[in-house]
């Protein structure tokens, strides 16, 4: 059955109820829509034992004689001094280091929600690399009276070792013998087991009531909370996403938050600033750094989680220095992995082992978005790809919202608007140009739609707490259903809806936005789905809620990957995201507003999502809700053009304000903006490639590259892209603000513009006028770009590189690039070109990377991108200038000119090679003579 055509709406009843939804997202956030923690029972409940515990007074402890080392687990049981259910430990030992900790009921009342782990870790978990028996060490020994067993890692002179306490129980993890993270130290460990709902059930622990809705909460109580300290660190990143600054704040004390912050994917439109609210994504993933070592936790669970936060200085327990936080998850199993470290990269190293890291995206992906709700027809989406190619301003990708659709049915197109969504798809693809279509999980409930007929037939909808009739909720097509994403039958039709003999009038040119995936439900508490909901195998909704949004992103996904013979890499757009989204697309910051302050925060945003693992993420440009003026808008383009996923977006009710609307000086400003970015494309590219490969987000904060200056440990106004380049965005309303700049030391720094070099360390303030950016390339660094201007990424396929090579202080610098087809998979088999460039006394050398696959798929792409060449070479800040420079290659050498334009005081030099011609693929050699 092909999916297309369908009916129209049937009644003014529905307008109606489409116009009363519309105003309600006009609106600002509504704080009262949303749970605080007191009026979350299990949080209260968890906050308030946390509030009366003493240091260290834990009423949990390992059972006697019940510890054991077996392979590479240990295992104990651990009981609450007043209660006769013993728990089963197991501390499992990767042999990466990282160390698994999990814990439920020895024998559960009932089973618990245990599939988080397998829709998240690498290959569900099952290739997670454990440490072997003989690498590990088990000593026990008896500590003022109560009993301490330590395991070591003994293999390959590991720092790493692990402590467990037994009276109360509590783990140590240890680096060079220096405690780093520790768990139930403070005695905070609280897990709520199952039992049978007694006469006398207390207020919010099997029925709770928030505001109009009641939670029947069937099984009871399920709630486990930890706390989980930093020991010598004074800053913690991550468990996106909140909009909140880089570095998170106390939620206990005077100077930070009265709240825990809170990971529950929520649908919040226009959410407020510096606030630890939940929003649309849940990473629970929190990392500590300071100048000497950077750790983090993973607490997978997909439940409602809050996490309070304290900075401890002075001493607090004895420990000097820490960060101490309290986990609280409302259901599921407690299981938490420790990531030693010891510095930056083997965190994020260590996090990808566990979740895999971002794949390759498509190349396309990485250009420039142009959406808003809505384009209205076929005439006005032609008509704003003719105004960006009049205006000279490249693009990849047009958005189509709702309205394309036939009354909010998705996989179908409004015949009136776009009578031949084919053609449209064809006539942009001839100029490289995609086009992106929304689908939403909720389904109109019309026995008109065969989508939903045949889910309905087929029992494909997530249940009412009943668990016989389908759950039933309000969203954009009024009455609506939602797929169970978590039914392995409907996640395979669900993929097939999107295969070229399913949705109509699709072409492999069409590509898939996921939004509303929370799931957003508009008549729901919080705006979302009921917790009583039932899915797949009995679970509740609050057993899954955090990973549904993960789980219809992949579906997509995988419908698109399957699409194609052979299969060809799909691009997915997703509102909502969990620890392992970035496996199937992009994310995005949901519904901003059109301020300065949002401009702002979208950094901190971006950021945070780089460093839980989720790099393929923007903010909408521009501002979703609201109109920004020129500057405004021009500000959010020059500060756009560095999210990894760059798209302008626009709310139905703002005022148009494609680039060319504004007129100048605003349109050459944007243009020149996005012309950048097109530049970069190749530097960006081999970005994604280092991603993929060892889990380094391509977004960093300015602590990752410089980990020992603590000035820069809470800095989010600065951010580097990759390790070469350093962005400092200008979000004051002033005409022409006075920016700080602080170059970190041992570096020297060159504006990509002016060529103006600063040694740091330095501070300085810069007057910027709209025209002016910060940008700043890091001395010993190569960017490799392309610098001809076409409409689309797709049209610069063959085009020359050019090569920027900026000396650091002894005269040196170093790169990559990497080249691959751009949209199949197979670079898996070695069809891709990866040079390793390097530039020092005088010599500039491409070798091929040690990672480059000799095959068959790797000479036949060779082949293909033989005429590919470098075009030009810019040396920037070399103290001599030479006059020619000698070009090795294939054994052969020739001489080229070399033409300088010398220091001054104000800037740089820069010597241009100009057409060296050597091909990318070869092994070359430049000597400046």
């Amino acid at each position: 059955m092909r999916i297309g055509g369908g009916v129209r709406a049937k009644s003014a009843g529905l307008l109606l109820l489409a116009a009363a939804l519309l105003a309600q997202v006009a609106q600002a956030v509504k704080r009262e829509d949303f749970k605080t923690c007191d009026q979350a029972a299990f949080c209260q409940r968890h906050r308030q034992f946390a509030e009366g515990v003493g240091t260290g007074a834990s009423p949990y402890a390992v059972v006697d004689s019940s510890v054991q080392l077996r392979n590479h687990t240990l295992t104990a049981l651990v009981q609450h001094r007043d209660e006769g259910v013993p728990l089963q430990l197991e501390v499992s030992f990767l042999a990466s280091g990282i160390v698994r900790v999990r814990m439920q009921e020895e024998s559960p009342l009932v089973p618990r929600y245990d599939d988080t782990q397998h829709h998240v870790l690498r290959g569900e978990g099952s290739a997670l690399r454990y440490a072997q028996a003989e690498d590990l060490e088990l000593t026990s020994e008896i500590v003022s009276g109560a009993a301490v067993h330590t395991v070591r890692y003994t293999g390959g002179g590991s720092k790493f070792s692990v402590r467990m306490a037994e009276q109360p129980w509590a783990l140590t993890y240890l680096v060079d013998g220096k405690p780093t993270v520790q768990l139930n130290t403070r005695g905070l460990f609280r897990f709520e087991h199952l039992r049978p709902k007694p006469d006398d059930a207390p207020e919010g622990e099997w029925q709770e009531r928030f505001r109009t809705w009641t939670d029947s909460k069937p099984r009871g109580p399920e709630s486990f909370g930890m706390d989980v300290g930093f020991v010598g660190f004074e800053h913690v990143y991550g468990i996106p996403e909140h909009a909140s600054p880089l570095s998170l704040k106390s939620t206990r004390g005077k100077g930070g938050y009265d709240q825990p912050y809170r990971l529950y994917n929520l649908d919040v439109f226009e959410y407020e600033i510096d606030n630890p609210m939940a929003l649309y994504g849940s990473v629970p993933l929190m990392l500590a750094h300071s100048a000497d070592a950077t750790a983090g936790v993973l607490w997978l669970n997909a439940a409602e989680t809050w996490v309070d936060v304290e900075h401890a200085k002075g001493g607090l327990f004895g420990r000097g220095t820490a960060v101490d936080t309290h986990w609280v998850s409302e259901a599921g199993v407690l299981d938490v992995f420790v990531l030693p470290g010891p510095d930056a990269p083997s965190v994020f190293g260590q996090y990808a082992e566990l979740v895999e890291p971002t794949p390759l995206p498509r190349e396309f992906a990485l250009g420039y978005h142009q959406c808003r709700w809505n384009y209205i027809d076929t005439a006005d989406v032609l008509a704003v790809s003719a105004g960006l190619h009049a205006h000279d301003i490249p693009y990849d990708v047009v958005w189509l919202d709702i309205e394309h659709t036939d009354g909010k049915r998705y996989f179908t197109w409004d015949a009136a608007k776009f009578p031949d969504p084919r053609a449209l798809q064809l006539a942009l693809a001839r100029d490289g140009h995609r086009l992106v279509t929304v689908v939403d999980p909720h389904v109109k409930r019309d026995t008109a739609y065969a989508v939903w007929n045949e889910a309905n037939e087929r029992g494909l909808f997530v249940r009412a707490a009943d668990g016989a009739a389908n759950f039933q909720g309000w969203c954009w097509p009024g009455d609506s259903n939602w797929i169970d994403c978590f039914n392995p039958t409907a996640t395979a039709w669900l993929s097939q809806l999107y295969h070229l003999d399913r949705y109509n009038d699709s072409t492999p040119h069409l590509f898939i936005w996921n939004d509303m995936n929370e799931p957003s439900v508009f008549n729901g508490p919080e705006i979302t789905m009921d917790k009583d909901a039932v899915h797949h195998g009995a679970w509740e909704h609050r057993h899954v809620h955090n990973i549904n949004g993960m789980m219809y992103h992949k579906a997509t996904a995988d419908g698109l990957r399957t699409r194609d013979a052979p299969s060809l890499r799909p691009f997915v757009l997703s509102r909502a995201y969990f620890a392992g989204s970035q496996r199937y697309g992009a994310v995005w910051t949901g519904d901003n507003t059109a301020d300065w302050e949002h401009l702002r925060a979208s950094v901190p945003m971006v950021l945070s999502n780089n460093v839980a693992g989720i790099h393929f993420v923007g903010a909408d440009v521009g501002g979703f809700f609201g109109n920004p003026d020129a500057a405004l808008l021009t500000r959010w383009y020059q500060l756009g053009i560095w999210y990894p996923f760059f798209r302008a977006h626009a709310h139905i009710d703002t005022k148009r304000r494609e680039p060319w609307l504004l007129g100048e000086p605003y349109l050459t400003l944007i243009r020149d903006a996005i012309r950048l970015r097109y530049r970069l494309l190749p530097y960006l590219y081999t970005l994604f490639r280092s991603a993929s490969l060892t889990g380094m987000p391509l977004l960093r904060p300015m602590w990752v590259e410089f980990p020992r200056e603590t000035a820069l440990f809470a800095e989010d106004a600065a951010f580097m892209v990759g390790s070469a380049i350093m962005v400092v965005p200008v979000t004051d309303p002033a005409e022409s603000p006075s920016v700080p700049v602080s170059f970190p030391p041992h570096e020297i720094w060159y504006d990509i513009r002016t060529r103006a070099a600063y040694a740091g360390p330095l501070k300085r303030q810069f007057s910027v006028g709209l025209a002016d950016t910060l940008v700043y390339a890091r001395g010993g660094s190569i960017v490799p770009t392309r610098e001809r201007q076409r409409r689309s990424s797709a049209l610069m396929r063959r085009d020359p590189f050019t090569l920027y090579v900026y000396a650091n202080r002894t005269g040196a610098a170093s790169g990559q690039l990497y080249v691959d087809d751009g949209e199949s998979y197979a670079y898996h088999a070695g069809a891709f070109i990866e040079r390793d460039l390097e530039y020092a006394d005088g010599r500039l050398v491409s070798r091929a990377s040690t990672r480059t696959i000799a095959s068959d798929a790797q000479a036949a792409f060779a082949e293909s991108m033989a005429a590919v060449r470098v075009e030009r070479v810019v040396i920037v800040g070399l103290p001599t200038m030479p006059a020619a420079a000698i070009i090795v290659e294939n054994g052969a050498e020739r001489t080229v000119e070399v033409s300088c334009v010398g220091a001054n005081s104000a800037t740089a030099s820069e010597c241009v090679i100009r057409d060296p011609a050597v091909r990318i693929g070869n092994d070359w050699e430049i000597r400046l003579d």
